[in-house]
């Protein structure tokens, strides 16, 4: 049978760095309290210039580096993003034109904080139907741009960056020793909207809106959900906890990573974090988690890695995958 198999990653960050303590001076707060409540010491903010599609191509640029390929081995980009630099067209278009891809198709892919875990789940089914046989998948987020300054609730919470990872079309014989993707698992739930959500959009407000969340109230749901995913991913999969090398989950808060290690079974040493040194990254926060562990060596050929995230809406997911 077909796997989407991993074959590169990549990733991409603003140039500046805004940490804790900078934002003494902007709300009431201080590097003690963020980094008890959430795990973030600091967070890269987009400059001038820089845009989710600029962000999101260097990290495909990347991706195609480390997979020893070029924009002419790619056959189809899905994008996820929840800040495209324009409303329309796609901002996957965009990035297929700064790459100088001419052929195939681009797209964005819009669930938040979920977004990547999703365009994962895309990329894999069209590769599993024959149509495609490699997709950069990319999620790059410039959430600085929808933040309230004056909410010390939220704005301390986001940064900005991008990461990407190419899946290509392998043999495998439909084991869990195959690899490439080997279960997935989606879940959404509308009836949380106004949880987590932006109070603009152009059929509304015809503005772009500031970021609002209830943070308890996403807190409260967020280790059932996640759990719940990741459970349904391991009765599709016949695999367990124990067997995982690696969970590579969003980075959103770290008291919410440690919770849903714990009550999945996890080890600790087993859990990648970056959420000291990125911030919630929505979109991105799972690819750009990925190309570090890639990188330093964590996450070596023949792993069992699972991805998990959560995002408004609410939406939820989990992927496993055979490195």
């Amino acid at each position: 049978m077909i796997r989407s198999a991993v074959r590169g990653t990549g990733s991409a960050l603003p140039t500046r760095i805004m940490k804790n303590a900078d934002f003494e001076h902007v709300v009431e707060t201080s590097d003690e309290w963020i980094v008890q409540r959430t795990g973030i010491r600091q967070r890269h903010i987009a400059g001038e210039g820089e845009t989710t599609a600029t962000l999101g191509e260097a990290a495909a640029r990347a991706a195609l580096h480390d997979a020893g390929l070029t924009p002419d081995d790619i056959d189809l980009i899905v994008l996820a993003t929840s800040t495209p630099d324009n409303t329309f067209p796609a901002s996957a278009v965009d990035i297929q034109n700064r790459l100088g891809m001419t052929h195939g198709f681009a797209f964005d892919m819009q669930a938040v904080c979920s977004g990547f875990v999703y365009a994962i789940n895309t990329a894999d089914l069209y590769i599993r139907s024959g149509q495609v046989r490699r997709v950069l998948v990319i999620g790059s987020e410039t959430f600085s741009r929808i933040l309230d300054w004056s909410d010390r609730s939220t704005c301390v919470l986001f940064g900005d960056g991008a990461g990407a990872v190419i899946l290509e079309a392998v043999e495998g014989e439909g084991t869990v020793a195959d690899r490439g993707i080997l279960a997935s698992s989606l879940r959404s739930d509308g009836t949380h909207k106004e949880k987590l959500y932006v109070d603009g959009g152009p059929s509304t407000t015809q503005s772009v809106g500031h970021l609002r969340m209830e943070g308890r109230e996403v807190f409260k749901h967020a280790v059932g959900m996640i759990t719940d995913v990741v459970e349904a991913t391991f009765v599709a999969s016949g695999v367990t906890a124990e067997e995982l090398d690696w969970f590579v989950p969003h980075q959103a808060n770290k008291r919410i990573i440690d919770a849903s290690a714990r009550k999945l079974g996890i080890a600790e040493e087993k859990v990648v974090i970056t959420v000291d040194l990125h911030g919630n990254t929505s979109a991105a926060s799972v690819p750009l988690a990925l190309a570090i562990a890639a990188r330093d060596g964590r996450i070596k050929p023949g792993d069992l890695v699972l991805l998990e995230a959560m995002g408004g809406g609410f939406t939820w997911g989990a992927v496993l995958l055979r490195w």
